[in-house]
């Protein structure tokens, strides 16, 4: 059984027209990234509402779960690392291609050190998160990365690599707006790694990237980019239910 939240959704999938220029008839300012989003219900809402980041946010999540899932989203951490890099070498200007070598630095850097001092905080050994087993959503993840890192341009890169960031802004930030933190420092700063001015205004041009890039698509590169968009929320939802479900090894615990 799902861990999402069944009475929190937002406008269902049908409701909004299947092709931008239609949606564009009925919304004034019509933005190709705000079509994308609520396309995507009602998943989007499940991603930025789940009980995980909730309960992340209030401090309540169990370690066991936190655990399961930094190790499986520091094994996703490799390949997004590779996205972004094939963003770069596609990127249009060289103003963009330094803004995403920036976000780049950032992956490989401060997020790269904060999994470092969260699994030994965790007692999580490094032969455990370096070659950890996979989960199905993990590898499922990873295929739709390869494949969008692989095949495409730009505009596909930009398709996965938006929302995968964009989920984890939007719920960060309505955690850092409320009136609790959580007291492990591993959950406060991952909140904060996805709640601050910088991450914020990353995701913002981001947007306005992709809204650029489909703004001058085809009708049917479109279609591509909503079914890349709409998959990666998917697996956002799936990745925050994996932390409640038992993806450990037959060893268990013991195991970390």
């Amino acid at each position: 059984m799902s861990e999402r939240d069944g009475d929190e959704r937002g406008p269902e999938r049908e409701s909004v027209p299947e092709s931008f220029d239609a949606y564009a008839e009925t919304v004034a300012n019509a933005r190709v990234t705000d079509w994308l989003r609520e396309r995507a219900e009602p998943e989007w809402m499940a991603a930025t509402t789940h009980r995980f980041t909730r309960e992340l946010g209030a401090g309540e999540v169990d370690d066991a779960a936190f655990r399961r899932y930094l190790v499986q989203d520091y094994a996703f951490l490799g390949s997004l690392v590779g996205l972004v890099g094939h963003a770069v070498g596609d990127a249009p200007t060289m103003a963009s291609k330094r803004r995403l070598s920036t976000f780049l630095g950032t992956l490989t850097s401060e997020e790269d050190d904060y999994f470092e001092r969260s699994f030994e905080a965790l007692g999580v050994s490094p032969k455990r998160y370096e070659n950890p087993t996979r989960t199905p959503t993990t590898l499922a993840f990873e295929d739709l990365i390869g494949r969008a890192a692989r095949e495409g341009g730009y505009a596909e890169r930009l398709a996965v690599l938006l929302p995968a960031e964009w989920v984890y802004e939007e719920w960060a930030t309505a955690v850092d707006e409320g009136s609790q933190s959580p007291d492990r420092f591993y959950l406060d700063e991952w909140v904060h790694l996805h709640a601050n001015e910088e991450f914020r205004a990353f995701v913002g041009w981001l947007r306005a990237e992709l809204d650029r890039e489909g703004a001058a698509a085809s009708p049917r590169r479109r279609r591509r980019l909503e079914r890349l968009f709409a998959r990666t929320v998917s697996l956002e939802v799936a990745f925050f239910d994996d932390a409640y479900g038992d993806h450990a090894s037959s060893g268990g615990e013991r195991e970390w």
